[in-house]
């Protein structure tokens, strides 16, 4: 797609020739209509099933938006490309429309006609390129860069059920959802900084599979069990799913604390991430991640955490650390021991 697309952008643009002033506004009118066709189309077509096209509708609220919800936004493989991008084919009969017009306008002016065509394919490779990065993980480089973030978000807040048929249609600049009246923003609480965070790796072997171990692992209310951190949890039974909010009651580091979690990815059998904030702009992501290994699983638990603030920091060197890796330490060994529990208490049931 991208190399079809640059050739054709090579194409028109080979007769610019000496561009008048007045002639490059055509760059600020094609984008203009560019926005208000993909605005369109996504709403109309995409959201509304018309009889001409359906096969547009089903692939796009049928499989995108079932494939893709919030909270559940990240792509794992290029395979999942296919209810990302459009089919590869479609930009060369989206060029050869293009090229229709570029012919009509050359009559009148070949620079405009030039102008027109070029920004229109711009468009095009900007569209499949931004939808993309707005399917990666929250915490990516690219991902983080100014105006995809605030795009990253907008088509996050697209995918939930209660707004996808109504608001943030734009994929590449939202203006014609600000004038349309369908721009919806919604804050996020500040992500943690990967960078400056403090990270602990711990992992351990254990018997069962790795589906299994993971639903475990990720029933949050049952952390109490074997994490010794872990006092309550409010939220829902069973694992937690992307989206998923709960509470919980800590005692971590030696001090007493509440946590606000969000599920940010479940791929059973593979890896769950969630995030939490907690009193003093405490900011904590964990994610566990297995894989079958002789004995079993092999369970990966990750956990990075920030604290705010000087003297917060020094503590964490000099005291904080220590105790929270020893709980992580002992978190891992009862989890071994829980999860062998529970298979005991499944094969007896």
């Amino acid at each position: 797609m991208l190399a079809f697309g640059f050739a054709s952008i090579w194409f028109f643009s080979r007769s610019l020739d000496a561009v008048l002033p007045v002639e490059w506004l055509t760059v600020l009118v094609t984008v203009v209509l560019f926005n208000l066709g993909e605005y369109t189309v996504h709403k109309e077509l995409g959201h509304v099933k018309r009889p001409l096209a359906a096969l547009f509708y089903r692939r796009h609220t049928g499989d995108h938006h079932s494939f893709f919800v919030e909270g559940q936004m990240v792509y794992e493989t290029p395979q999942d490309w296919r209810v990302i991008l459009f089919p590869p084919w479609l930009v060369v009969v989206y060029s050869a429309g293009v090229g229709a017009a570029w012919v009509l306008l050359s009559g009148l002016n070949q620079n405009v006609a030039s102008l027109f065509a070029v920004t229109l394919l711009a468009g095009y490779i900007s569209y499949e390129t931004l939808h993309v990065c707005e399917h990666l993980p929250v915490d990516h480089w690219i991902a983080r860069l100014p105006g995809i973030r605030q795009m990253h978000r907008l088509h996050a807040l697209h995918h939930r059920r209660d707004l996808m048929h109504t608001h943030n249609f734009n994929i590449v600049l939202p203006l014609m959802d600000g004038v349309m009246g369908t721009l919806h923003w919604e804050p996020v609480e500040d992500d943690i900084d990967i960078a400056a965070s403090t990270v602990m790796r711990h992992d351990v072997k254990i018997a069962g599979n790795p589906q299994q171990v993971l639903a475990y692992a990720s029933t949050a209310t049952r952390w109490p069990e074997w994490h010794p951190s872990s006092l309550q949890v409010d939220g829902m039974a069973g694992p937690m799913l992307a989206g998923t909010r709960f509470e919980e009651r800590i005692h971590a580091g030696g001090a007493a604390g509440h946590l606000r979690w969000e599920v940010l990815d479940n791929t059973p059998g593979v890896r769950w991430q969630a995030r939490a904030w907690g009193q003093h702009g405490l900011k904590l992501l964990v994610t566990y991640e297995v894989e079958p290994c002789a004995s079993g699983t092999h369970f990966v638990r990750t956990l990075h955490y920030e604290l705010p603030g000087v003297f917060l920091k020094l503590l964490d060197v000099l005291l904080l650390r220590k105790r929270i890796a020893y709980e992580s330490e002992l978190s891992m060994a009862q989890l071994r021991m829980a999860c062998h529990h529970s298979d005991q208490l499944a094969s007896n049931g």
